[in-house]
């Protein structure tokens, strides 16, 4: 695969590699130069071309369910889903992005989960440690876009957000793909506190 590497003020593509995968086969890119000096990655799928009406996930790192297999979020649900989107569109972009726990960090998400056990959403755990309800920077997920060559996405996600959040750092995102996966008797209320606190875009069973 060649990326199309258009100039971005802090970001670059410093490696590529092959990345065949049960669900199928990726290029994994690597970067420097990012806004919070993490390192961030992508899997690109196919050739990017133009760069233009790229379909793209922005992944936020969930170790929990993303490496071990949690059913208390949708998270590697939600990873396994856009990785085959990817595959059948036959092009597109998943960022992965280190913002564990919506941003508080692996330890701060473990005492918000013993919070919740106690009757909290995940919204008031957030609060009741101090923590805004959301703290992840979408800056870095520009960087790596514009790196990338990618000049307008269609950004697969719930979140009327995270699209506000990235077209205020100059990304033209031309769809909003619907990214919704079923629900588990473990992770239901986590999902209607997305939606009537956090303001996604679910279609949900109310009386969860």
């Amino acid at each position: 695969m060649q990326l199309v590497r258009v100039a971005a003020p802090t970001a670059r593509i410093v490696a590529t590699a092959h990345l065949p995968t049960e669900l199928g086969d990726f290029d994994l890119v690597g970067f420097d130069g990012l806004p919070d000096g993490r390192e961030h990655t992508a899997l690109v799928r196919g050739e990017l071309g133009d760069g233009r009406d790229v379909l793209v996930r922005l992944h936020s790192e969930c170790l929990t369910g993303d490496a071990f297999g949690s059913l208390r979020c949708d998270c590697r649900a939600q990873l396994h889903a856009a990785q085959r989107r990817l595959v059948e569109e036959g092009r597109g972009v998943i960022l992965y992005l280190r913002q564990e726990g919506r941003g508080i960090g692996l330890t701060n998400k473990v005492r918000a989960y013993a919070l919740q056990e106690q009757g909290l959403d995940t919204v008031d755990a957030n609060r009741a440690l101090g923590f805004d309800d959301d703290l992840r920077d979408y800056a870095p997920a520009a960087a790596m876009l514009g790196a990338l060559g990618i000049r307008s996405i269609r950004l697969m996600t719930n979140n009327p957000d995270k699209v506000a959040q990235l077209r205020r750092l100059g990304i033209e995102v031309t769809e909003r793909v619907p990214h919704e996966l079923p629900s588990n008797p473990h992770n239901a209320r986590y999902l209607a506190t997305k939606a009537r606190r956090s303001g996604h875009l679910l279609v949900l069973d109310r009386s969860a």
